[in-house]
């Protein structure tokens, strides 16, 4: 399969007042199309920070960030926002989903940021509703939604500009052993039949025992790479 990823001794310094802060050290790293990785290791190993760079959210100081053939490190931040618009999405731990809205309305909003006519936001926001299981809860809001049931909604907002990259900073991480489960059965689902590349970062095992493959961060570096069968 070809590579959806590639990082070439990607680092990131942040500068904090007189002091240079390394949060990824040389990461050299390749991803391939419709892969599963669980991103692991100590809070503080740079787990964000690479899924902040794999998502066009930050810019390596050093080294190459290539996501879906561009080279993320030489784009500006205009270019980098369309970029997200067409490639990437995002998956919460805390849902943010606007409370004022139903739930479609959630999954509608970031469309309406694309050249997309109303019928048109209409079928994508259908699709990816039932793609979660919860078209029939479209005009319920948040308040009205289980803790499961809001984080389908944000992978259903997720998926609704069909994205081939999903990036997931610890989705279960609000919610009880069953709907946690219930997501991470949903990610394995967009993953195997509608073969999204999905990066999850977790301090969850049982999370990271869904994944294909796990990667372990500590202290900036990438100390060992899990490929499984």
């Amino acid at each position: 399969m070809p590579s959806i990823i590639e990082l070439r001794n990607a680092t990131k310094i942040y500068h904090k007042g007189d002091a240079d802060i390394l949060t990824l050290d040389h990461v050299t790293l390749s991803i391939e199309v419709g892969d599963f990785v669980a991103l692991m290791g100590p809070s503080g190993s740079g787990k964000t920070t690479l899924l902040n760079l794999l998502g066009g959210l930050d810019t390596p100081t050093e080294g190459e960030v290539i996501v879906c053939g561009q080279d993320l490190g030489r784009m500006s931040s205009r270019q980098l926002a369309r970029w997200r618009a067409d490639h990437v999405a995002f998956i919460f731990q805390t849902f943010n989903l606007l409370p004022v809205l139903t739930a479609y309305q959630n999954v509608e909003l970031p469309l309406t940021l694309l050249p997309l006519s109303r019928t048109e936001r209409r079928q994508h926001v259908e699709t990816a509703l039932s793609i979660v299981g919860l078209k029939d809860r479209m005009n319920h809001r948040p308040d009205e939604l289980s803790g499961g049931q809001e984080q389908r909604v944000a992978i259903a907002r997720a998926l609704a500009s069909d994205p081939k990259l999903l990036l997931a900073d610890e989705p279960t991480g609000d919610l009880d052993a069953h709907s946690a489960q219930e997501i991470m059965d949903l990610l394995v689902q967009l993953n195997t039949e509608f073969g999204k590349t999905i990066i999850v970062v977790t301090h969850d095992p049982k999370v990271a025992h869904t994944a294909r493959r796990e990667l372990h961060l500590e202290k900036g570096l990438l100390m060992n790479d899990k490929q499984k069968n």
